[in-house]
Parts: C-alpha cells; structure tokens; sequence
C-alpha cells in the first residue's frame, strides 16, 4: 500500500511533475493532473482550512524540528543590518520574524501571501515581535521561500520573478521538503506521511485531504539536483543546497550574478 502511494519524482522520471516549460494550461496537485486555475483554487481552500491551527500542526507533525530548520536556512543566508527581504508564501510569518531579527531597525521584511486567513493566522505572531515591515516595490538584497514553492501552479515563473526582483549580489533562499536519504528511515517516512499525518490532519483540523495532498505534493517536487539545475538555467548562479534531517528538508541557496563593468 504504502509503495503504490509512494511515488518521488525520481521513480517516475517520464512525467513533467512542473509542467512549466509544456505550455499546456495543465500543473500538479499532489498526484492529480490539473488545470492551473483548479489548483490555485484548491491551494486557497486547503490554507483557508488549516490556517488556524497551521502553527500548531507543523510544530505537532514535525514534532518542533521545523523551528530549527528555519532558523538555520536565515543563518544560512548571512542577512546584514540593513538588507531589504522579500518573503515569498509566508504564510503565518516565521521565516520572515527571523530574517526581520537579523536586518534590524534598518532593514524591511516583507511578507508575501495570496491567501489572506495565513496571514491572519500570523498577524499577532508577527506584530508582537521585534520585528516590522510595510509592503513596497523594491529590489530586494535576499528573497526567501518556505514550504510554499510546492504550491504554486508555475513553480519555475515564481523562481525567475524571484531572480528579477533580486538586485545584482542579491541572494535567494528555498527551504523545502525532499526525500530522505535512507531507504529504512523513508519507509519509516512514508507510512507515517500517508498513514498518521493524514489521521492527526481530519483529527485536529477537520481536513483529511489537506493532510494527504501535503505528502503527495512533496513527492511530485523536483529533487535537490533538479532544482539546482532549474536555478541555474534562469540565471542564478553560486547554487548549493543543504540537506537537513537525512534529507527529509533542503536549503537551496543561490544568487543572483553582480553586474560586471567593462572598461
């Protein structure tokens, strides 16, 4: 049962998972072949579901380690007093609370989310820190993503307008889920991704099917050597990743190249 459902991307290499460069009208939620507007449809109505209780879950199904996953890809992106941060699906704010510590009283966080409840959801979290930023149009000096790529229905056009918002030196930061390196601790994985992350889901929030597409749609996401390779080919350059908790998570960093001048 488990090995059916189960499915990463390197299993199945013939399928386009991204779709992006097919230029059909057509994308992935989790295992389903959609229409681009029904998944933007079903990402909104997922997070409108889970929002409230979306803090306490990711604490609860990652039993708090996800607290240090984020704080290790902000360090990772050596933030200075000063620097403007574009958070990208920021759902209840915790990446962009650690990146405003580091930038300071000088620098701007903002945060970015098409779904207004994730917001919400974090606004006391957020407001209540010592950190603050307004929404503006500006070239940024870091832009981040976490746990949300997955979801967009063109995944490589939300990366390149992460590159052109960039200034020259810029950096970008993506932590996301992958697949874990040994082969007991993914099947140990996997039961527990299809089987009691669904269970806890409908359990606490009422919502079977929020739980059983998050597994799904981790298992149809590029792999840290695919993506690396996408990142390059938009235009970032210095790419690298890092694999946390036998790979369960990943930071990729890149950058976006320095204008060179000629003489």
């Amino acid at each position: 049962m488990i090995r059916n459902k189960s499915k990463w991307l390197d299993d199945e290499p013939e399928k386009n998972h991204d779709a992006d460069n097919s230029g059909a009208n057509s994308t992935y939620f989790g295992y389903q072949l959609v229409s681009q507007q029904h998944k933007a449809r079903r990402v909104l109505k997922h997070f409108n579901k889970v929002a409230k209780q979306y803090d306490f879950m990711n604490s609860l199904l990652s039993f708090g380690i996800h607290h240090m996953w984020k704080r290790t890809a902000v360090r990772m992106l050596a933030l200075k007093e000063g620097y403007r941060i574009l958070d990208v699906c920021a759902g209840t704010g915790d990446l962009a609370i650690l990146a405003g510590r580091r930038v300071g009283v000088s620098g701007l966080t903002v945060l970015y989310d098409f779904n207004r409840d994730m917001m919400e959801a974090g606004r006391a979290k957020v407001t209540g820190s010592d950190c603050s930023g307004a929404l503006v149009y500006t070239q940024g000096d870091a832009a981040m993503v976490g746990f949300g790529i997955r979801n967009l229905t063109r995944m490589r056009i939300g990366f390149e307008e992460m590159h052109r918002v960039l200034k020259p030196g810029g950096k970008m930061m993506c932590l996301e889920f992958s697949k874990p390196m040994a082969p007991l601790f993914r099947w140990l994985y996997d039961f527990y991704s299809f089987h009691i992350m669904p269970f806890l889901g409908e359990l606490i929030t009422g919502s079977r099917t929020a739980y059983t597409h998050l597994p799904e749609s981790i298992r149809t996401f590029p792999l840290p050597d695919a993506l690396s390779l996408m990142l390059s080919e938009i235009g970032f350059s210095a790419v690298t990743y890092r694999r946390l908790t036998n790979g369960i998570a990943v930071i990729h960093l890149a950058e976006k190249e320095k204008r060179t001048t000629t003489e």
